[in-house]
């Protein structure tokens, strides 16, 4: 006869995020912002990071919690070693770094995209995933958190979109070396997958009937993503209860890539 099963004395609250100090990159807009106010609002410290200050402030002038504003480049080193510097001094620590900033993509053919282009999607979609974690393992303690933006166009292109499903595609095996490079330190790796989101970025894919037609009828719940079907997944992620969770992709996407 079998043992019973060990029952804890209590258990992590899934997506409970209260006190944890967390970085989010691309934070000046769209699901950067988004996932401020959601940090934020269930008890987080927040820095903000993008390019743009004025964004940023925009942002955290409507926080509830406390705050942090770092503008900067996140495709340069010394910035993201500068971003966990100053977390770590202010709050005594670092628990959550989301790697969210990226380039919106192109719809373009291989003779049509710039190898410019190409490189600078590349350096700030992926180069500034790397260096930020880089810079985040060196100041988190065991528990720490990285979470990357991927997309389901990394696990599905679409025509025109080599650059930016390559990035995406490129997180993904960045995430599962790093979860092995880093979990004799204790902390976790991790990707969210957004499918279609009814968001800015979307917006020219939405106002086309035909391809607005293409994504709902490729999507198993039949519509477009809210807002708020998304911050879920990175608070589960950056929360205790996901404490054995690495090198792990959790897609939200209604069911896009099933159909």
């Amino acid at each position: 006869m079998s043992e019973p099963i060990q029952i804890p004395d209590s258990f992590a609250v899934p997506g409970e995020v209260a006190a944890k100090r967390v970085v989010i990159t691309g934070a000046g807009r769209g699901l950067g912002a988004l996932l401020a106010h959601a940090f934020s609002s269930a008890g987080a410290s927040v820095a903000l990071v993008a390019r743009t200050e004025r964004d940023l402030k925009a942002v955290a002038e409507l926080l509830p919690g406390p705050s942090l504003v770092l503008a900067g480049d996140v495709t340069h080193e010394d910035f993201n070693e500068a971003v966990a510097d100053a977390v770590a001094r202010e709050w005594g620590g670092l628990d959550v770094w989301i790697c969210n900033a990226g380039i919106s993509p192109i719809v373009a053919g291989p003779r049509q995209t710039d190898a410019a282009v190409w490189r600078q999607i590349m350096e700030v979609n992926l180069t500034g995933a790397f260096l930020g974690a880089r810079a985040a393992a060196g100041v988190m303690s065991p528990g720490g958190r990285l979470i990357f933006t991927g997309s389901v166009l990394g696990e599905r292109p679409r025509k025109g979109l080599a650059a930016y499903s390559a990035s995406k595609a490129g997180l993904t095996g960045l995430a599962k070396s790093l979860a092995l490079d880093l979990a004799p330190a204790g902390i976790t790796v991790n990707v969210v997958a957004p499918g279609w989101f009814d968001s800015p970025l979307a917006r020219d894919w939405r106002s086309n009937p035909k391809l607005e037609a293409s994504i709902v009828g490729h999507t198993a719940l039949a519509r477009w993503g809210a807002p708020g079907d998304l911050t879920g997944a990175y608070q589960f992620l950056a929360s205790d209860a996901a404490g054995y969770v690495t090198g792990s992709v959790l897609t939200v996407d209604g069911g896009y890539l099933l159909v």
